[in-house]
């Protein structure tokens, strides 16, 4: 009953979209669970981006009830080319230093995402990367080992303030470590 499920990011699509991660969650997480919707926050794709950023960030705040967001564990993925959540190589959130979300235009699918910022997210108390398949052993291993270039990639910008980062890897993502 003290658990509470905010999202990282969203396409900006409905939420029964089959390219909503937030139907995903709910069809393989939260109603297999049986997780009461008073736990959870969806971030609202089917609205105008930048409202549904600012509304998010108002309903993270409001959650906190003041204090600084800091979220127990936040669970990211790992992208082919180095994305993690929507901040994407050469999109503005990459920059955003203020807000905790931000509407973000993602050129390279010619859609905006909503997504969680560095703020928000290296603010958390854990953060997990979880990555599978040998597409992401390249990154991964850019990453964990600070190889040449690896912070020109998103993901790169990773790193809580005050807390823990782990890797969760199949064989196949780390086959180069």
């Amino acid at each position: 009953d003290r658990v509470r499920f905010f999202w990282g990011d969203e396409r900006c699509v409905p939420p029964d979209h089959e390219r909503s991660n937030y139907r995903m969650a709910r069809e393989t997480l939260l109603e297999p669970l049986q997780i009461p919707a008073r736990r959870v926050f969806r971030m609202k794709g089917d609205q105008v981006p930048t409202a549904a950023a600012r509304e998010y960030e108002w309903t993270i705040r409001k959650e906190f009830r003041g204090s600084p967001a800091r979220f127990d564990l936040i669970l990211l993925g790992l992208g082919e080319d180095g994305h993690t959540a929507s901040l994407f190589p050469g999109t503005a959130a990459l920059a955003e230093s203020r807000r905790l979300v931000a509407a973000n235009f993602v050129p390279k699918f010619d859609e905006w995402r909503i997504t969680m910022t560095y703020r928000a997210i290296n603010a958390a108390r854990r953060i997990v990367f979880l990555a599978s398949g040998v597409e992401k052993a390249a990154p991964v291993e850019k990453l964990v080992k600070k190889r040449r270039g690896y912070k020109e990639l998103p993901a790169s910008g990773v790193g809580p303030r005050r807390g823990t980062l782990l890797w969760l890897l199949d064989e196949a993502a780390a086959s180069k470590l």
